[in-house]
């Protein structure tokens, strides 16, 4: 009787247990984050991680969603590699995680894109989403777009017209040369910007378009060499993580005049290596800065930038500065469809985002329904000193901060795209 008693109790025991697993489970969204967290661009997919971890923990500290359910950042070191993100993602999958973000390397985001389309239409009723923080190739919203995939940056082609806009109004620049990382994002960054400049400004000569290794260059002299015999006034570059530091830290040493319009010249690392020679040369295209709170006046923004600083301390000689604005809005957008679609399941939440247009403390954004392509207000930016009441802040204690030169408004940032969406 008493063996009987013990048995009854133990089931009863195991069945709280049991019951208790999914209960927890399904108070906690699980994103998996697959970047690189060691290697070359360990440092760029580290910071990116505790950029979605501070996000996180935020919204969570705000109730969550869906009453109450909390975001979990699932990190996957991909070592910058397709083959070892499709790898991770198999295993994000396995582990019950519907939810993928990405961002460095368009080669990584073509590949994920594709296996999860894959795996969507074979399992149709377990759908996977995927969110698109940083890689960039115009495609992956064109012709390859998918209703799986959202882009919350902007492309290749909305980030050359504002630069290239702002080469246009300059009159005194008659000679650009252009370096890009050999691979399918450099290729269209050297393809749009050449289009681009052709027909606003046709008076320029393109006096250098080269490309290198990703991630295996060690010494960017020899092609700093090459841009100094050019005679270029300017620099457009798509170059990121260490290929962006080291090229500009060589232009540094070599003490090149040239300018360099950048699409990652504030990326974790750039601007301290490129020190002081970056004061008023160093320029970027992006959607938001760390002055921008004081050039309009919003020092709500400023405490949260702050705030990501102290809980990111890495010790008095160093210093983690917010840089990806997109992954605020994207993450703030992500809680909002999740509200809105009522649910957890992959496809609601994607139908959600659809269409959704979001307020920002510098603009409206939309993510457009026809190809899943965030449109936000960007900025062109310059390092200056910083420390002034224009420029308060610096950036990673270089005494050298960023300064609006042009605001490109939501609306004029929107292109036309062939995309043809295949809904479930």
């Amino acid at each position: 009787m008493k063996n009987k008693q013990l048995c009854v109790i133990l089931a009863g025991i195991a069945m709280l247990l049991f019951a208790a697993g999914p209960v927890t489970a399904a108070d906690t969204i699980k994103i998996a984050y697959i970047d690189p967290l060691t290697g070359p661009f360990g440092n760029v997919g580290d910071a990116g991680q505790k950029h979605f971890q501070y996000m996180a923990d935020l919204i969570n500290g705000n109730g969550g969603v869906l009453g109450g359910k909390k975001f979990e950042i699932v990190p996957f070191d991909n070592k910058i590699s397709a083959k070892e993100s499709l790898v991770q993602l198999k295993n994000a999958i396995d582990q019950g995680i519907r939810f993928v973000t990405q961002g460095n390397g368009s080669s990584v985001a073509g590949a994920l894109i594709e296996a999860v389309n894959k795996h969507n239409k074979r399992n149709p009723k377990d759908p996977v989403l995927y969110f698109n923080y940083a890689a960039v190739t115009p495609a992956f919203t064109e012709e390859k777009c998918s209703f799986w995939h959202f882009r919350f940056d902007a492309h290749v082609a909305i980030k050359m017209d504002a630069i290239s806009e702002h080469i246009k109004t300059r009159p005194e620049v008659k000679k650009v040369y252009l370096i890009h990382q050999d691979y399918i994002f450099g290729h269209s960054c050297s393809a749009t910007i050449q289009d681009m400049l052709k027909a606003k400004r046709p008076d320029i000569e393109i006096v250098g378009d080269t490309f290198h290794p990703l991630g295996k260059v060690k010494d960017f002299s020899p092609y700093i060499s090459k841009i100094q015999a050019s005679g270029a006034q300017v620099v457009v570059t798509g170059n990121w993580g260490q290929d962006m530091q080291l090229l500009v830290k060589a232009a540094k040493e070599a003490g090149l005049t040239a300018e360099f319009y950048t699409f990652y010249g504030g990326g974790l690392g750039s601007p301290s290596g490129v020190g002081a020679a970056g004061e008023n040369r160093v320029k970027q295209v992006t959607e938001w800065h760390n002055n921008l709170w004081n050039e309009q006046n919003k020092p709500a923004d400023k405490d949260f930038y702050l705030g990501f600083q102290k809980q990111y301390a890495v010790g008095n000689n160093e210093r983690l500065e917010f840089y990806y604005g997109r992954i605020r809005t994207m993450m703030e957008m992500v809680a909002k469809a999740f509200d809105k679609a009522g649910n957890a399941n992959p496809k609601d939440v994607a139908y959600a985002l659809e269409g959704m247009e979001h307020d920002t403390y510098y603009g409206k954004v939309i993510m457009r329904a026809d190809d899943h392509q965030l449109y936000q207000p960007m900025f062109i930016s310059t390092m200056v000193k910083a420390g002034s009441d224009k420029v308060p802040f610096d950036v990673e204690k270089t005494g050298l901060g960023w300064r609006t030169d042009m605001k490109v408004d939501t609306e004029t940032t929107m292109r036309p795209t062939v995309c043809e969406m295949k809904r479930p």
